[in-house]
């Protein structure tokens, strides 16, 4: 074997285990894999890569709804939702729009939004 661990086990405690590396190992074909490690690392890097990409599309999502409130001046929550998929090129949730609706406009009727210059 080329490689051990420490503690013998297959879930890898980040602090406690300790790998040891036989330098004497000989083989034809030889590696070192390390799945479990690889695994956590790629789900905790799929997370953060999500989050910054929602916070890099933010932007776009607020000028989509500004512009088409700004051309329409008068519209429904549905035609408004309706709009943005059709101008928005990527995959977005319905609630993740509602959000930044909400963070962009007052609301006096929630069914009708107005666009105040």
């Amino acid at each position: 074997m080329n490689m051990q661990q420490m503690p013998k086990g297959r879930d890898v405690e980040e602090d406690d285990d300790s790998f040891i590396f036989n330098d004497g190992f000989t083989a034809p074909l030889y590696g070192i894999k390390v799945h479990a490690i690889q695994l956590k690392e790629i789900v905790e890097k799929n997370t953060s890569t999500t989050e910054r990409v929602f916070k890099d599309r933010q932007y776009q999502i607020d000028a989509a709804i500004v512009r088409t409130i700004k051309t329409r001046k008068m519209l429904s929550y549905t035609l408004l939702i309706t709009e943005l998929f059709e101008q928005l090129k990527f995959p977005i949730k319905p609630a993740d729009l509602m959000r930044r609706i909400e963070s962009l406009i007052d609301k006096n009727n929630p069914q009708i939004y107005n666009y105040l210059a």
